[in-house]
């Protein structure tokens, strides 16, 4: 039996209430087989935002397939949602949303496997009957209660509430993890998993603590052994930052935190001048983030990364740290129960 069993563990099939967030625009298949190895929930992240629907659609399916063939447990896809002007789902984030159910209908095996799609930036209301219809466990990241409340009348399974100190896209109107969460927890009775300043055993019970039902993380399995997805020089800029090295940026889908650099500089100039259109900036912004995910380049690059990467000082191995950073939490919170009994 896990040492920390709560109604997400018993939703998704996991051992552990910890899970890898989505982490594009660039690979993650390394990351996300040795979470869910380790008794986690990881997250294969959608492969760029200005790819053709097409090209994004089957290189979605090969990441699929890899991190199936490299785990037997359960793992998530996670699809950011953009809309064009009018209010209609952006082509890629369509194709991708159906790249995940095709992958899942067309395959027994990974059926078995592909238990959750995770949804975020915004929501694709208009895909939720085919996405019920699938069996994928739907959880949909969220920035505010009232956007929390809506998710769960459409029947989303899981609600992930993100606070804004959390890394990559987060939210125009800023309301950090600690009054989200406990907001969110009790707006809503589907399982709540708090993403936002979690990376250790401490705030996975504080999680707990708040009324959720598990943790979400991204910058901590950044900084791991495992990250071969990814240029090690990144996993250095996390273990480098401190507090007050990040800062919002324009992002892709709405504001996004980053670390400071000289690509956060020329893109806050970009955006000002309107040097280039929409389209063209977006793919500059992609291509800034691919390139330091991928080459290292963490000066001419965009380094999404949370407030929380100021407290992160070491590379772990995932195998190692997930069971304990469960195993912290339960500790701690047996030490908390234990203080508040009365004496004999």
């Amino acid at each position: 039996m896990s040492v920390l069993s709560t109604r997400l563990t018993e939703l998704l099939g996991i051992e552990y209430p910890i899970i890898q967030e989505g982490m594009g625009p660039y690979q993650t298949d390394q990351i996300a087989a040795a979470v869910s190895a380790a008794g986690g929930l990881g997250t294969v992240s959608m492969p760029g935002m200005t790819k053709q629907p097409e090209v994004g659609a089957r290189l979605l399916r090969e990441h699929i397939d890899h991190v199936a063939s490299l785990t037997d447990r359960p793992f998530a896809v996670n699809v950011p949602v953009g809309r064009d002007r009018t209010g209609r789902v952006l082509p890629v984030s369509e194709a991708y949303i159906r790249a995940v159910l095709a992958a899942r209908s067309s395959d027994q095996a990974l059926e078995k496997q592909l238990r959750v799609l995770t949804t975020s930036a915004g929501f694709p209301g208009e895909f939720r009957p085919l996405i019920a219809d699938s069996g994928l466990v739907h959880m949909h990241k969220v920035g505010a209660t009232e956007h929390a409340r809506k998710a769960e009348e459409s029947g989303v399974d899981v609600v992930i509430a993100s606070g804004y100190e959390m890394g990559g896209h987060t939210h125009a109107k800023p309301v950090h993890t600690f009054v989200l969460v406990p907001n969110v927890t009790e707006a809503v009775s589907v399982p709540v998993v708090l993403s936002g300043g979690a990376r250790d055993g401490r705030t996975l019970a504080a999680a707990l603590a708040l009324g959720a039902a598990g943790v979400a993380m991204g910058t901590r399995f950044i900084a791991t052994q495992d990250n071969t997805d990814w240029h090690p020089a990144y996993a250095q800029r996390i273990l480098a930052a401190r507090e007050g090295d990040d800062a919002v940026a324009p992002g892709v889908y709405g504001p996004a935190r980053v670390l400071r650099n000289a690509a956060v500089e020329r893109l806050n100039q970009l955006s000002d001048i309107g040097e280039l259109d929409e389209a063209e900036l977006t793919r500059w912004k992609d291509e800034a983030l691919i390139r330091a995910q991928s080459t290292g380049d963490v000066d001419g690059g965009l380094v999404p990364a949370g407030q929380v990467a100021s407290g992160i000082s070491d590379l772990v191995r995932i195998a190692e740290f997930v069971p304990q950073m469960a195993r912290d939490a339960a500790a701690v919170l047996r030490k908390l129960v234990g203080s508040t009994e009365p004496e004999s």
